[in-house]
């Protein structure tokens, strides 16, 4: 039997009482758009039905028909660079005009040009590219290289974890809306661990994220997945993101402790850094704060530059295994349009500082909505690094119970205040802001956040 209701999961599902409330305060204009893209579109969770349609994007604003200016700290963290980058934008227009197309056989310089690029933005070693027009599809290429490079078919990685939404990506993924259900079976071989993250840590009391954090938090499941490696002998790559996107972190030496692990046994290690790479972090690549290098690392979503679709995987040298065969053989793998959209964006993240810019706002916005949330009882956790940021709301401190309807309101809450972002497993508030993002306008979206936490929490008390 299929369960008929899905775990919570990496974005709202957009159901319940308070979207229906939403919904019928839509405009005429808005609610008919919505109801012709409910009649051509099919249904799928987290995307449908659709809050509302949209008219316009800039900068840091999503604009509804309705005129509505949206601040996007949800972006599906694909809008590092903001929306509508006047840099961006003239060259791709521009690129359109030479060179809009290269058939596979062919290369081009502009797309050589990205390629060296990725490599020099990656961790050092990682000196092989091979493109896609989305993150799903360089997973299930990484996937591939690492059973042609290890002749294994197995693989280690963990729940509650997102991949994509191909076959070999959901069979990795460990959330039960993308892997459960009807679509069954999946690849067989995938072997899963708990996740990562100190507050929900599944072989301890777990603590927040702003008490003592050691070695120690990390351990019991680095030894978990040491043993998992050893008495299986034949696992061709552990995948996992080195930063959970909820978000969630990884105790101090943990991936040190899971690199050995994979050395020691043959096993590859697979990065995702889908949503949190290109600067996110506060790092370019958020495997910069374990210092730690994958054999094979995926980057997505942002670099497009929130424009065009284009994800990458890069790869050590010793595993360029694919030579007599088509692991990713993809219409548009060296298309210049896309290249030049990735190499632009990388150009725009270095020019402007967006990486050091992440860093620096990350640290001043967590001190800030610590200092707003110190009084709510409901906050559990707030955490993040750079600018991708999580509260986590729960029913009781003690027990951590979580509180997915509180979640809901705020954000409904929030929207209703021009404030757009996500909730992520029900109830964590995800928030993933443009890097581009003024100071003023992240004061303005923590001035709403706050704001709308209140009346969540007293509109709660008056039921």
């Amino acid at each position: 039997m299929h369960a008929t209701t899905p775990s919570e999961s990496e974005s709202d599902t957009n159901r319940g009482t308070r979207r229906e409330s939403w919904n019928a305060d839509r405009t005429a204009t808005d609610r008919a758009l919505l109801d012709r893209d409910a009649q051509v579109y099919l249904k799928q969770s987290v995307s449908t039905p659709c809050l509302t349609s949209i008219a316009g994007a800039e900068g840091s604003y999503l604009i509804g028909t309705d005129g509505t200016r949206y601040l996007d700290f949800h972006g599906n963290s694909a809008h590092q660079i903001g929306y509508g980058h006047p840099r961006l934008v003239g060259a791709i227009s521009s690129q359109l005009r030479t060179l809009p197309f290269v058939p596979r056989r062919f290369t081009s310089d502009i797309s050589v040009r990205f390629a060296e690029a990725l490599v020099e933005h990656a961790p050092t070693g990682l000196e092989r590219v091979l493109l896609t027009t989305g993150g799903s599809d360089a997973i299930e290429v990484a996937l591939k290289i690492a059973r042609a490079a290890t002749g294994r078919f197995k693989t280690l990685s963990f729940w509650e974890s997102f991949h994509g939404a191909g076959f070999g990506a959901a069979s990795v993924g460990g959330e039960q809306l993308f892997r459960g259900g009807p679509i069954g079976p999946l690849l067989t071989g995938t072997e899963h661990v708990p996740p990562i993250g100190c507050y929900r840590d599944a072989f301890g009391p777990g603590h927040r994220a702003d008490e003592p954090h050691t070695e120690e938090c990390g351990r019991r499941l680095a030894k978990l997945i040491d043993y998992t490696l050893r008495v299986q002998g034949d696992v061709a790559a552990l995948i996992a993101e080195p930063m959970r996107a909820v978000p969630a972190m990884a105790a101090p030496g943990f991936w040190a402790a899971v690199r050995r692990s994979c050395d020691e046994t043959g096993t590859l290690l697979i990065f995702d850094e889908i949503p949190t790479g290109l600067g996110r972090t506060g790092r370019f690549s958020a495997s910069e704060h374990e210092g730690v290098v994958p054999d094979l690392l995926v980057f997505g979503k942002g670099l497009g530059g929130g424009m065009i679709p284009v994800a990458a995987v890069l790869a050590r040298p010793e595993l360029d295994v694919g030579a007599d065969w088509a692991f990713g053989h993809y219409t548009h793998e060296k298309n210049p349009v896309i290249s030049r959209a990735g190499l632009t964006t990388l150009e725009i993240i270095d020019d402007e500082g967006l990486v050091g810019r992440a860093s620096s706002l990350g640290e001043l916005a967590l001190e800030r909505i610590r200092a707003i949330t110190e009084s709510f009882e409901s906050v559990g956790d707030v955490r993040g690094r750079g600018l991708m940021i999580g509260i986590e709301l729960v029913l009781d401190g003690d027990a951590r119970t979580p509180d997915p309807d509180l979640a809901e309101s705020v954000l409904y809450h929030c929207l209703r205040r021009g404030l757009s972002f996500k909730t992520t497993m029900g109830s964590v508030l995800t928030l993933a802001p443009p890097l581009t993002i003024s100071d003023a306008e992240l004061d303005q979206a923590l001035d709403v956040l706050e704001v709308s936490m209140r009346a969540a929490i007293d509109e709660r008390n008056r039921r």
